[in-house]
C-alpha cells in the first residue's frame, strides 16, 4: 500500500469519526470505531485511535476516553477582513482552524452556559449567547466568572483589593454584589460565543 493511500484510508476514517461525533454529539468507542471503519481487530483499532492522537484529531482525556481534537469540525481560514475601510479582497486558503482549539485550553474542566440577564453587556455578553467556562484557571482579579454568592449564581468581573473581593456588573443599572457569608467561584469566563441565524 503506498504511502498516499494510507493518508487517504487515515483522513477517510478520520471524517466517518468526524460525522459520527457530528451526528451524535459524543465520540465513538472503540467498537464503534471498528463498526464504522470496517476493522475487527481492537488492537487494530488501538493503533488507529493512537495515530489520530498523534495527529491530534482526537484527544484523550485524564480517563482515557477519547474527546475531540481537530476532529470538532475544523473551519477554513481565508485572510482577514478591514472593519474600518472597505478594501478589495481576494479569497485565499490561509490555513485550517478548529474552534474547539482555538477557544478551548483545557476540555476536561470546560463548560458551556447559556447566558440569561443584561448585567455583563457592557463587556458585549448578552441574553442568549453561549459563554466557555474554564473551572481549572485560577480566577484573578478582573476576570470574568461564575460564582456561587451567599446561594445564589451569577456571572460578573471579580474584583480583589486585599481581603476585600466584590463581583462587578458591566451594565451601569446593576450593583456591585459583595459576599455577606460565602463565595465560591466555579469558572472562569475564556469566551463568547454567538449565533446571529
Amino acid at each position: 500500500m503506498t504511502k498516499d493511500v494510507r493518508e487517504e484510508r487515515l483522513r477517510s476514517r478520520a471524517r466517518e469519526i468526524s460525522r459520527f461525533y457530528s451526528r451524535s454529539g459524543r465520540m465513538p468507542s472503540f467498537s464503534e470505531i471498528g463498526e464504522m471503519t470496517g476493522i475487527r481487530s481492537k488492537n487494530a483499532v488501538y493503533k488507529l485511535v493512537n495515530k489520530l492522537a498523534q495527529l491530534r484529531v482526537l484527544e484523550r482525556d485524564a480517563k482515557g476516553r477519547l474527546i475531540p481534537g481537530s476532529i470538532a469540525a475544523p473551519v477554513k481560514i481565508l485572510g482577514t477582513i478591514e472593519a474600518g475601510f472597505p478594501s478589495p479582497a481576494e479569497e485565499e486558503l490561509v490555513d485550517t482552524l478548529s474552534l474547539d482549539n482555538l477557544l478551548i485550553q483545557n476540555p476536561e474542566a470546560t463548560f458551556l452556559l447559556k447566558v440569561s440577564g443584561d448585567s455583563m453587556s457592557g463587556a458585549g455578553i448578552l441574553p442568549g449567547d453561549m459563554v466557555l467556562v474554564d473551572k481549572g484557571q485560577t480566577p484573578r482579579s478582573g476576570d470574568i466568572v461564575i460564582a456561587e454568592v451567599d446561594g445564589e449564581w451569577t456571572m460578573k468581573y471579580l474584583r480583589k483589593r486585599g481581603e476585600n473581593v466584590a463581583l462587578i456588573p458591566a451594565n451601569p443599572n446593576y450593583k456591585p454584589i459583595r459576599p455577606k457569608k460565602e463565595l465560591k467561584i466555579a469558572g472562569v469566563v475564556t469566551a463568547v460565543v454567538r449565533k446571529y441565524k
